[in-house]
């Protein structure tokens, strides 16, 4: 049985592990970047995006831009009432609201197919840690529920698993 020593240092170490998770950053197009002729609503409808995910646009700078506009600019492949506008050929966009957002390349491109349109979503709330482990039926079981709910690596949940069986097991 694990004594309440052996608890608090296992929540001390999930806790700190739990700090590597961050948000996802989508690149635009994958591997063909932010150019003409390719199927954004293809690679749009392959991502799943949550607020404060990144979207990523790569494109030859001074060649091609990208602007953030309504559902009409979108539609219509017009710039009018942008609400954003990018020129880096490198640039990163926080989707820091769960809505739908539109995004269109100026200068005509748009008309040549650049255009995505993303839903973000809302983070689902954290689970509770007593609902987390009350479903669960072994200490494994637990680890690897709460580590997968947390989105941590395999191997962040396998290390602190494996403290948790050598403390345990009074080895130390």
């Amino acid at each position: 049985m694990a004594s309440s020593a052996q608890f608090c240092f296992f929540l001390f170490i999930f806790v700190s592990a739990a700090a590597v998770v961050s948000a996802t950053d989508h690149i635009v197009g994958a591997n063909k970047g932010w150019n003409p002729g390719v199927n954004y609503t293809l690679w749009a409808n392959n991502q799943t995006f949550y607020v404060d995910d990144l979207i990523s646009f790569r494109y030859q700078k001074n060649m091609y831009n990208v602007f953030e506009v309504n559902q009409t600019g979108y539609d219509n492949c017009t710039t009018e009432g942008a609400v954003g506008n990018w020129t880096s050929g490198k640039d990163f966009i926080t989707l820091n609201e769960a809505k739908r957002y539109y995004f269109i390349g100026g200068n005509g491109q748009c008309f040549n197919g650049m255009k995505v349109s993303v839903l973000v979503h809302a983070l689902p709330p954290p689970p509770s840690s007593s609902a987390a482990l009350a479903n669960s039926s072994s200490s494994a079981q637990r680890v690897h529920e709460v580590g997968r709910l947390m989105g941590l690596s395999a191997n962040v949940v396998a290390a602190v698993f494996g403290a948790v069986m050598w403390f345990g097991s009074n080895l130390i």
